[in-house]
This record gives structure tokens, C-alpha cells and sequence, in this order.
């Protein structure tokens, strides 16, 4: 195949100049760009794994294909590496129209450079103006996706993501779609690290708490690892997978309660996309101008919570995060109730999913919307993972406790929650109500305002029709093993 009409992995200043005419500046000197499709089109993505093709499937992939070869194109190629651990990592390929070089700019930014020569392991041909409504595919044995009609991002980065996350499972791993931080402690005994893992869906604060700091003085601290997609594999060691940078929602993004991620998202090397900007360059993250799922590429060595290195040696605590209003700021759990947790990944609907859903309950097991393969099987091998390694498991509450006068569980607790854990100084209890292991007491705030049962009327019906709803959720699954189905809390 002729490739002089393929311009191969340019500089990010090349990259923007491609697309200046889609850009706004800001007051920052960063671009900032407005894409037709401001969020995944979950519901127009299949993969030869799940679902059954047919040729109209097919003559994808063939579409994209066809497209690259044609020299009276103007190709754009980028490669890039996803993770640094050998076990999991790959080379990634997008090719693209070079028009659309500010979709390449953010990926690129969020990962690293191949060595040369290096043969792509995955490739995506994304193109934008290809058809009118969104059209993704994936041939994921052959590490193939193609994305038509769509000019998000998003669709870019998650295409890579989704395939490493296979090839962790591939290892006899799993992928988490989760932050991973580690934090080091002083202790009787000496210096003591912990590794922690958070899953949760996009905009339920994910990234602010693997980002937190816990406002711990040195020599102690905390580090964030990997903030949107791991690999946790059999040896404990959770690989990351994004070492250039994060991308993190923006609407409402704050100096002062997150001062790291506002001065990242203000620096002349992040991409804005979606972000209200007005044509003089004036930044308004408070503004949903253009949607709620406004975004920006950051760059790691922007913040200085973020460690030079994205792989966790050995995780100890795993923390599920949901906004159920009738679950504790904290509960403790079991093996199989930590796998009936991550099969049931309650949380609420955000922008980054169904805009036109916004705050409505919401399942996706391991919140992780990007599962290949039996899902039944992920909360298997989650348990089993877990058992073997030995690892804490645990569920917060983010958003409200309790439906009638609701209590909030702002930063400050779930702040003082985590580091308890982390210190392993919180006193634990059975609560009979509930049917889970929850704080009696937590250094730093008074827990007895967050009975779950004082803040919620007929408190008993609404729970025993809460456990019912779950377990007849997880009965579904019919890959699933029952002592996690039984498990349901």
C-alpha cells in the first residue's frame, strides 16, 4: 500500500495546527475545542464477541480499511503506548482524517511513545464525518475498532482501553475500569505503603479521591497511580494504563476544593473539549454551555500528587463507590460480597454515560462499561482474585445518606474515612439492619449521624426491597456462582 498520503506521528504542535480551525484559545494559551458528540454512544457499540455480526458489520471495519488505503486521502497515524508493565501493555494505532488532528492531540497526550519500529498490538480508524449517526464496531481477538460518524474523544481512548482491559483478563487478570493510589504511612513497625484501588463510574469522584492527597504532612503522603483504567493481575500488582495524563470532567471543577486538577486543566499543555469558552478565550468551568460531560486532557507531571511510576506493586484495599442513598459512608466487605458489589456497580447516571439520564440509578457490573466477554465470569474471577490476594474490600457512599432528611457525606468525612482504613484505626461493627460491617467509631468525625435506618422511613421495607431488587439483578447472570447471588447485602 502507497503511505504517502499518511502523515505518521507528528508533534503535538502539528497536531493542533491540523485542527486550528476548530479551535477556541484560551486565556491559558491551551486549545479548547466543541465536538458534535459529546459523549460514548454506548448504544451504538458492538463487539464480535457479544454480539452476532452480520456483513453490514463487517463491511465496517472494510469501510475504515478502504479509507486508510486510499491515497487521495489525508491520513493522520499516531501510535502510542497503552500500560508499562510487560505482562499487559500494547501499541496502540489511530488513524484518522487529518483535519480531525485535535482527537490524536488529547490521546496522545494521555499516553506514551512506542520505541521505533514498534508494530501496533491495536489499531483504531476513527472517522468522524463517515455517516450520520455513530457506528462503532470491535474485532477485539484482532484488535481492530472502528468508529464511524462520531468526533469524541472519548471514543479514541476508550477503544484502547477496552482492549487492554481483554488482554488483562487474557493474562489471567482482570481490568478494572478504577483509580489506584498508594499511600505511605508512618507506623510502629517503620514506613508502611498501601495500595488502594477505587471503581466507579465516570463523574461519581473517581479521580478526585484517587487524586487526594488525604491531607497527609510528609514524610507521609499519598501518591495517584492510574486514574481511569488498571489491570489487576494474579500476582497482586495492578498495571496502569495511561502514563502521559488523565481526562477529567470539568463542569464545576474548583481552585479551592481541587486545587491540583484546576491547576492542570489551566496550564497551556491541557486540550479542553466541550469546556464553555467564550470566543476571547475566558474560561467558565461552571458552565454547562455545551453539556454536562465538558472534559479536559491533563498532563501528569501537572500535579504533584501523581507518581512517576503507574503500576501499584501490590494492592490492599479495593473500594467500591456508589450513591446509593441507602447505603453507610463505609461498609466492610466479605469475598462475596465484594463480588456482589462489583457485579452490581450501583451508582447514578452521569454525563459521561446517558446524558439524557442524568441522576438516575444505574448497574454496570464493575462499573466498567467496556467488558468483553462474559460478564457473569468477571465477578467470578473478581472473587477469586480477591481471595487469593487477600485483599480488603469495601463500599462508600459519595453522595447522601438516607431519603428522608438526608445527610451528605461531604469530602472532609470520606476523607477522614480513607485514611482510617488506610491506618487500619477505624473500629468495626455488624449492623443487623443492614446486614453489613460498618464503623463504630472513625478518628476525626462523629459516624452515629449516618444510621442509615434514622434517615430513611420504613426503613425495613425499603431495604428488604432494595436486597430483593439486587439479588433478582444479579440472577441474571447466569455465569454467576451462586454463593455471590446469596451474598447480596
Amino acid at each position: 500500500m502507497a503511505t504517502d498520503h499518511i502523515t505518521y506521528n507528528p508533534s503535538f504542535a502539528d497536531l493542533r495546527d491540523y485542527s486550528a480551525h476548530f479551535e477556541t484559545t484560551t486565556d491559558y494559551e491551551s486549545p479548547s475545542y466543541v465536538s458534535s458528540y459529546r459523549s460514548r454512544s454506548a448504544d451504538r457499540t458492538a463487539n464480535a464477541v457479544d454480539d452476532s455480526f452480520d456483513d453490514d458489520d463487517f463491511d465496517v471495519f472494510q469501510r475504515g480499511i478502504e479509507w486508510v488505503s486510499d491515497p487521495s486521502n489525508d491520513v493522520l497515524c499516531v501510535d502510542r503506548v497503552v500500560g508499562r508493565h510487560e505482562e499487559v501493555s500494547a501499541v496502540c494505532r489511530l488513524f484518522l482524517p487529518k483535519e480531525y488532528g485535535r482527537i490524536a492531540l488529547a490521546w496522545a497526550k494521555l499516553l506514551e511513545e512506542p520505541e521505533d519500529g514498534a508494530e501496533p498490538d491495536f489499531v483504531t480508524v476513527q472517522l468522524p464525518d463517515a455517516t450520520d449517526e455513530p457506528c462503532i464496531r470491535i474485532l477485539p481477538e484482532e484488535g481492530l475498532t472502528t468508529v464511524l460518524g462520531s468526533d469524541y474523544t472519548g471514543e479514541a481512548k476508550k477503544s484502547f482501553l477496552r482492549l487492554f482491559m481483554l488482554r488483562a483478563k487474557q493474562a489471567g487478570g482482570l481490568g478494572l475500569h478504577a483509580g489506584s493510589k498508594r499511600v505511605a504511612l508512618d507506623a510502629a513497625d517503620g514506613r508502611r505503603e498501601v495500595g488502594q484501588l477505587f471503581l466507579g463510574l465516570s463523574g461519581t469522584g473517581k479521580s478526585t479521591l484517587t487524586s487526594h492527597g488525604l491531607w497527609l504532612d510528609d514524610p507521609e503522603g499519598a501518591e495517584m497511580l492510574q486514574d481511569d483504567v488498571c489491570a489487576l493481575l494474579p500476582s497482586g500488582t495492578v498495571a496502569g494504563s495511561e502514563g502521559g495524563g488523565l481526562y477529567i470532567k470539568t463542569l464545576g471543577l474548583d481552585a479551592d476544593e481541587q486545587p491540583e486538577l484546576h491547576g492542570a486543566a489551566t496550564d497551556d499543555s491541557a486540550v479542553l473539549e466541550n469546556v464553555a469558552v467564550d470566543d476571547d478565550g475566558t474560561v467558565h468551568f461552571d458552565e454547562p454551555r455545551h453539556g454536562r460531560n465538558a472534559r479536559a486532557v491533563i498532563r501528569r507531571d501537572h500535579l504533584e500528587s501523581s507518581a512517576d511510576d503507574i503500576d501499584l506493586e501490590q494492592v490492599d484495599q479495593v473500594f467500591f463507590i456508589t450513591r446509593n442513598p441507602l447505603m453507610p459512608p463505609i461498609a466492610k466487605l466479605d469475598e462475596s460480597q465484594a463480588a456482589a458489589a462489583f457485579m452490581l456497580g450501583e451508582s447514578v447516571e452521569t454525563s459521561a454515560g446517558d446524558p439524557s439520564r442524568i441522576g438516575e440509578p444505574i448497574r454496570v457490573v464493575g462499573t466498567n462499561p467496556f467488558i468483553v466477554g462474559s460478564e457473569g465470569e468477571e465477578g467470578n474471577r473478581f472473587r477469586d482474585l480477591i481471595d487469593d490476594l487477600d485483599v480488603d474490600c469495601f463500599v462508600i457512599n459519595t453522595g447522601a445518606v438516607g431519603t428522608d432528611d438526608p445527610v451528605d457525606v461531604g469530602v472532609e468525612e470520606t476523607i477522614a474515612i480513607l485514611e482510617g482504613v488506610a491506618r487500619e484505626n477505624i473500629e468495626w461493627t455488624h449492623d443487623d439492619t443492614l446486614g453489613l460491617t460498618v464503623p463504630s467509631a472513625v478518628p476525626g468525625i462523629d459516624i452515629e449521624q449516618f444510621a442509615v435506618a434514622d434517615h430513611v422511613e420504613d426503613f425495613a421495607d425499603a431495604h428488604s426491597d432494595l436486597r430483593a431488587e439486587r439479588t433478582s439483578y444479579l440472577e441474571q447472570f447466569s455465569d454467576l456462582d451462586d454463593d455471590i447471588v446469596d451474598a447480596t447485602y
